[in-house]
């Protein structure tokens, strides 16, 4: 694909130039995937897809526009280039965007080990879900289920642009997850699953794991109680204390900082967590979910250290949202065919504490321990929180029954300096967190 692929680009990128384009880039983008969904011991779904886009940007002096389209034929293409150039002359001046200067492009870019050899085939995926679901279905006290799913795919992606940058890639990927449900309409339903996602089909969790896991975590939901409102301290396992990462990295992104619209508009360099708290990314980790040998914009990028003992050290940033804010891009690119290029995070993880979660449950009197966070109440100007949320009551340093129908509130602001991490940190999302316990949040329940 690789050569092909960049020839179709930059004779894409030739015919806007010479259709009256000042600047063009343009990404092709291919892939094919596999999903198969097995319920109630039954196989319930198959699905493969293959396809692909192609996406043009172009620049008329500080006017873009950007086309795309699945229709590879010389006249569709033509077309692309006719509508392109057409819509930039249209739209207004947009002072911040532009391509990279060439001499800021990436030379040398690592290798990640991002795409796995062999593919999970149908067979292997049938034989996954329905293990996944049988061992969902196994654990005592599940009642119904909303299936299990496997599923494998292989993406290849090409990149030119009309300041020298190229760049091709192949990637590939596939999960497990399983959904299932326990008790019943008489006495409370509750639901629950689980789920594993990996770059090579060797790094998945065995599907036996993530079935019963499923299982085993709804199951334990049967019985919740309200709670009397007051305030608490809360404890966030790993799955919902990823939630709280990503509210601080939606309130550090270049175009919520340029427009004014986040809470942290005005910290840079300042504390924001307390001094033992360390965010990193690392976009380089070999096989890692999100990782990048270099931006979409053709920038490099690093390493960073988002948060240094708790001081707010660098925004997310895209060239646009810098140029806006009179800084440097940080490397931070991302688009896709039919999109503009736009600030994202690659592999990021708060760093963990020294306490075990039962160590930090332990200290409790009367707290709660969450599983599960509803709802999107995070208002990102603000940093108000408040959100809805399962999980259980922790009574005398002990996990006691499950809670439900309880809203937790705070404000990011207040949160983030209290948060403690403990020492379970697991990469298996992307973006990882360990368990977070947060004091003296608000709980409306009773």
């Amino acid at each position: 694909m690789s050569e092909a692929s960049l020839t179709l680009l930059t004779d894409l990128i030739a015919a806007a130039k010479k259709a009256g384009a000042d600047n063009a880039d343009a990404i092709l983008a291919d892939g094919e995937s596999t999903a198969v969904t097995y319920r109630l011991g039954e196989l319930e779904q198959l699905e493969r897809s293959e396809g692909g886009d192609i996406g043009l940007r172009v620049l008329v002096g500080q006017k873009q526009a950007i086309v795309s389209s699945s229709d590879r034929s010389q006249q569709a293409l033509e077309e692309l280039v006719d509508r392109a150039v057409a819509m930039a002359k249209t739209v207004p001046d947009d002072e911040h965007v532009g391509l990279a200067d060439p001499d800021q492009l990436v030379t040398g870019m690592p290798n990640l080990d991002m795409c796995d050899p062999d593919d999970l085939g149908t067979n292997a995926l049938v034989e996954a879900a329905k293990t996944c679901e049988e061992a969902a279905r196994a654990v005592d006290g599940i009642t119904n289920s909303e299936g299990a799913t496997a599923s494998w795919g292989r993406s290849r992606v090409a990149i030119a642009a009309s300041n020298g940058f190229q760049r091709t890639y192949e990637s590939t990927g596939g999960s497990f997850s399983a959904s299932v449900l326990a008790g019943d309409v008489e006495t409370g339903m509750e639901t629950d699953y689980d789920y594993t996602s990996a770059v090579y089909a060797s790094d998945l969790r065995d599907a036996v794991d993530v079935g019963r896991t499923a299982g085993e975590r709804t199951v334990r939901k049967l019985g919740a109680r309200k709670i009397k409102s007051g305030k608490y301290p809360i404890i966030f396992e790993q799955r919902t204390a990823r939630g709280l990462l990503n509210h601080f990295l939606g309130a550090i992104n270049g175009n919520a900082v340029a427009r004014g619209t986040t809470f942290l508009k005005d910290r840079i360099d300042t504390a924001v967590f307390g001094s033992g708290i360390t965010i990193v990314e690392e976009p380089h980790r070999a096989r890692g979910l999100r990782s990048k040998p270099c931006d979409a914009e053709g920038l490099a990028n690093s390493d960073h250290k988002l948060i240094d003992a708790g001081v707010l050290t660098t925004w997310v940033l895209d060239l646009r949202s810098a140029r806006k804010l009179g800084l440097q891009s940080t490397g931070h690119a991302s688009r896709g065919p039919s999109s503009p290029p736009a600030p994202s995070v690659t592999n990021v993880n708060l760093m963990p504490g020294t306490q075990t979660p039962e160590g930090l449950i332990k200290e409790i009197e009367q707290g709660v321990f969450v599983t599960d966070a509803f709802g999107q109440g995070v208002n990102g100007v603000t940093g108000d929180y408040s959100r809805g949320v399962a999980g259980f009551w922790i009574e005398n340093g002990e996990l006691t029954y499950p809670v439900n129908e309880i809203t937790i509130a705070g404000n990011l602001k207040d949160m983030f300096p209290s948060l403690t991490p403990a020492d379970d940190l697991d990469l298996r999302y992307g973006i990882d967190s360990p368990t977070v316990r947060i004091d003296g949040m608000s709980v409306a329940g009773n």
